[in-house]
């Protein structure tokens, strides 16, 4: 199609007469760079632009088409409600129509339509997002890799040479951006840790090929591509146009969405969806690729919002605009490869006492990765943290596996820089000294909360919860309470104590962590 047909296509679809169906009297257009979206009322339509990026190439009739049923394919699995179907557009004379006799001369993709007010970007600018539907999309993204596929091929995506020729493409194309929405030493520092990671950690990289980590991801996840629809998260438009930006480590996913919640300024909500996300799945150890990803989306984010810059027809105050956010994101970009210190945070006490609910509030304030005994013990043991465990996965050999294994992944994590929250009841001396002694070991700094409330405040929370991975009963509380082993003169100046029946026990919690 010529610019002028695509012109006239375009005033056509603008028109309600176009469509088979009612619209509202006025159909809004919405573009972004490769594509046209008509929304209708009951139903969106989107025309890819016939555009070559290099990385997307939808310049022929028979590419766009190909990456229209590709859209429905992708997203079918995750949002099966709004992804309908592939329909021709035909052309007879100056007239076009969906579907018809004349010659086909574009494909369109019909969706169901949803209020742009749901959309999760605009759901956060209007202050209508809240830490359980973070908590509720961890577990979504969750569900959504368990069943991602993944085979030999698209493992091939994962090795350090082809991870790295994204990277160097970023560089390679910011450079002359230097000394106008970036500095050389940030280039130079936040390139030198990219170089770095991918001569050393090619092993690491390796590890998460063969453990199957590499899968087809959403490739494109924020704010954007989430909204809400019929009451529950959805997740859509998955990258459809270019397989190494969705053939990749579910970090790489992952990254994105805490990425652009940073950005946002909205920590708190990134720690608890990646938090919730790594209880679901267990992949702590993935967390050791997380800084390298969040680097490269933020520098990607400024790398497009730097091409802003070169375009002529882009008004003045918006290159201004854009040249803030481009710098933002370089800085956001360098941050994470910066180095960090690490500490290791014991939670302690019976059934009952709000270790967990202290240890999401430290976490949410210090930014920490919360690891629960529960959770730990059954991925260990193989079974649905919703489920209730046997009496085998709670005796004394599985309990030292998962107290082992959670002081593994603290030492692990918190000398990569990360603060990390040990959350059981670490109610036994021997378990606290190994801590302790394997912290000290290691030169990483290690605090102890206590949480403690009255014997009849731990009988009802327990008697009440529900909903929780945790088994524990009030009928263990007795046999808890006459098992646990003070703090010994040793430990104490670990040790700080908080009583979670007072009401003000939040006030003093940052000083304590």
């Amino acid at each position: 199609m010529t610019q002028t047909d695509t012109f006239n296509l375009i005033k056509q679809m603008q028109q309600s007469e176009f469509y088979p169906h009612s619209t509202v009297e006025s159909i809004e257009l919405v573009q972004t760079h490769i594509s046209y979206v008509f929304l209708t009322g009951d139903y969106a339509y989107k025309l890819k632009k016939a555009v070559n990026f290099g990385f997307l190439d939808f310049s022929t009739l028979d590419q766009r088409q190909h990456f229209l049923a590709e859209e429905i394919r992708l997203n079918e699995s995750i949002a099966p409600e709004l992804y309908l179907e592939v329909l021709p557009i035909t052309q007879t004379g100056d007239r076009y129509s969906l579907g018809g006799e004349g010659e086909v001369v574009e494909y369109i993709l019909k969706m169901r339509q949803f209020p742009q007010a749901n959309l999760f970007v605009n759901l956060f600018a209007a202050g209508k997002l809240d830490i359980e539907q973070m908590e509720e999309l961890g577990k979504i993204v969750a569900q959504f890799h368990s069943q991602a596929e993944t085979n030999e091929y698209i493992r091939s995506f994962g090795t350090a040479a082809k991870i790295r020729e994204a990277f160097d493409e970023n560089y390679q194309q910011t450079e002359k951006y230097i000394g106008i929405v970036q500095t050389q030493s940030q280039f130079d520092e936040t390139k030198a840790y990219t170089d770095k990671f991918f001569a050393e950690k090619e092993a690491l990289l390796e590890s998460r090929r063969e453990n199957h980590q590499i899968k087809e991801c959403h490739g494109d996840l924020h704010l954007k591509n989430i909204c809400l629809w019929q009451n529950k998260i959805q997740l859509f438009d998955r990258i459809e146009f270019n397989e190494p930006f969705r053939f990749v480590d579910v970090m790489y996913d992952i990254a994105f969405a805490v990425m652009d919640l940073e950005a946002r300024d909205r920590k708190d909500f990134a720690n608890a969806f990646l938090n919730t996300y790594l209880e679901q799945t267990g992949d702590w150890l993935g967390l050791q690729l997380l800084p390298l990803y969040l680097s490269r989306q933020a520098y990607v984010r400024a790398k497009v919002t730097s091409f802003l810059l070169d375009d002529p027809g882009i008004p003045k105050e918006v290159k201004e605009e854009a040249a803030k956010t481009a710098t933002d994101y370089y800085q956001q970009a360098w941050a994470y490869t910066q180095n960090r210190a690490g500490k290791i945070i014991l939670m302690s006490g019976l059934s009952g006492a709000g270790k967990t609910t202290v240890a999401k509030e430290i976490a949410k304030n210090i930014n920490a990765i919360h690891i629960r005994s529960d959770a730990v013990r059954k991925h260990l043991a193989g079974i649905p943290l919703n489920e209730k465990g046997g009496e085998e996965i709670y005796s004394e050999e599985m309990s030292q596996q998962t107290y082992g294994k959670m002081l593994e992944l603290g030492i692990l994590l918190a000398d990569i820089g990360f603060p990390v929250i040990l959350d059981g009841k670490y109610d036994r001396v021997a378990l606290r000294q190994k801590a302790i002694a394997t912290a000290k070991d290691n030169n990483i700094p290690l605090k102890i909360i206590n949480c403690t409330a009255p014997t009849e405040v731990l009988r009802d929370r327990l008697d009440k919860r529900s909903g929780d991975i945790s088994d524990a009963t009030v009928e263990l509380l007795s046999s808890q309470q006459a098992k646990a082993e003070d703090f010994t003169e040793e430990e104490k100046p670990y040790v700080a104590t908080i009583d979670t029946s007072k009401v003000d026990w939040q006030e003093n919690l940052l000083d304590l962590s």
